[in-house]
């Protein structure tokens, strides 16, 4: 074994208190973060003492800690007991459970600061939910602190999600957005969506805003989906179209999801090929290959299918299609195309249509009786604006935003204002 690797594993042992335990298996990981920057993790399983094999499912068994570091910081990104049972020995352990005791645990073990970085957002008996902030304002991409514990204080679980960026990552400024400013956008962002209700086997009409940023000085939006969804993805927006169809049947062949991690990429902190740009010759030929696929694959589909984006993941690039016939459904139809990264040929893929298809046994949604002034009319005293620091991936750094959003909507049918959440 690798002494640097050897040497965290003692750290970890040492650290969490498991002298009870035994080290099952270890792996080396990676990930690229929104900059861009590779990070490499050390992921270990410890198994108690007692126990001397896995379950037959293959799931770990009760005690089980699994372990990650950042073999860059050396801070540990998550630490996990199943079931919530330790047998630690001396591991971490809150005094009296006091909230301050574990914020400032929380504050040596990840230096960040309480109260500019992160805040309390959720107390549950034996656990504290933290959110990423700057300076107490919210930030997108969002992220999270995890704390569990037991009745006796013990840790159980720990994890850390997110970016928490420093005063240098931030263009600071004084907030002066107001909901009377953006009441133009207001308007734009209330849409008519089908909600499912799955108590009820039924589809609500409702008119629902579509949640998005607003620059500090109301010039430029961001839809949300950029942020939570395709912060990474290069955009495509391309029809796809063709005269000749392929009547042949598309040879899947089996994606590996893992990836082989050696030591020495690890600490020489090799870049993932996760970062490197999607080349414009790789565009071509992937626009090519997703053509070629669609011809095979859904034959009689041409110019109903647009290719939204195209970004890496561990092998492959994958193309992000979406259906042109849109309709108002919360969920809507989606095609992602795994193209190896080697080879530019598409190797399989993933359609969800068989999820939507489900909603085609809900009743159907009730005959529309207002409009969409009426429903603004309805419920415009309710919308937020609150502000936010958003990644802004041309420039590099954090900008001051408002999120326009609201957390009502108006049934279509009805007309009555009804809480979001309440459809679920």
């Amino acid at each position: 074994m690798d002494s640097r690797i050897q040497e965290l594993i003692d750290f970890t042992r040492t650290k969490f208190g498991l002298e009870n335990y035994y080290l099952e298996q270890h792996s080396l990981s990676r990930n690229v973060d929104i900059f861009s920057d590779t990070i490499y993790k050390l992921c270990m399983e410890w198994f108690p003492n007692h126990v001397t094999e896995q379950q037959e499912d293959g799931s770990n068994p009760e005690g089980t800690a699994i372990i990650e570091i950042n073999l860059a910081t050396r801070k540990f990104e998550s630490a996990i007991f199943v079931m919530g049972k330790t047998y630690a020995k001396d591991g971490v352990t809150f005094a009296n459970l006091e909230i301050k005791t574990i914020i400032k645990w929380v504050e040596r073990e990840t230096v960040l600061t309480y109260g500019k970085q992160f805040q309390l957002d959720k107390e549950n008996e034996g656990e504290l939910q933290f959110k990423e902030c700057f300076e107490g304002v919210a930030v997108s991409p969002s992220g999270f602190i995890d704390v569990k514990f037991n009745q006796e204080g013990k840790l159980t679980s720990f994890s850390v999600h997110g970016q928490f960026p420093s005063k240098e990552k931030v263009k600071e400024e004084t907030y002066t957005l107001s909901l009377e400013m953006v009441e133009h956008l207001a308007k734009e962002q209330l849409k008519l969506i089908e909600y499912p209700s799955y108590e009820q086997n039924k589809l609500f009409p409702v008119y629902a805003v579509e949640e998005i940023y607003v620059t500090n000085d109301a010039t430029l939006t961001i839809p949300f989906e950029v942020i939570a969804d395709v912060w990474s993805y290069l955009k495509i927006d391309k029809t796809i179209s063709w005269n000749n169809p392929i009547y042949k049947p598309f040879d899947r062949k089996e994606i590996c999801w893992t990836e082989d991690v050696s030591a020495e990429q690890a600490f020489s902190c090799e870049p993932s090929p996760i970062s490197f740009p999607i080349t414009k010759e790789e565009i071509e030929k992937c626009m090519m290959e997703v053509e070629e696929f669609l011809r095979q694959e859904y034959p009689n589909d041409t110019g109903k299918w647009i290719l939204k984006t195209l970004h890496r993941d561990k092998g492959y690039i994958h193309a992000i299609l979406r259906a042109d016939n849109k309709d108002n459904r919360v969920f809507q139809r989606k095609l992602m195309i795994m193209i190896d990264a080697r080879s530019l040929q598409a190797v399989n893929y993933m359609d969800n249509k068989p999820m939507l298809e489900i909603y085609n046994q809900f009743q159907a949604p009730d005959k529309l009786t207002i409009t969409k002034e009426e429903a603004y009319g309805k419920i415009k005293e309710l919308f937020e604006l609150k502000p936010i620091y958003v990644y802004d991936f041309e420039e590099k750094q954090y900008v001051l935003c408002g999120k326009l959003d609201c957390q009502y909507g108006v049934h279509a049918g009805s007309g009555e204002v009804i809480l979001l959440d309440d459809l679920v």
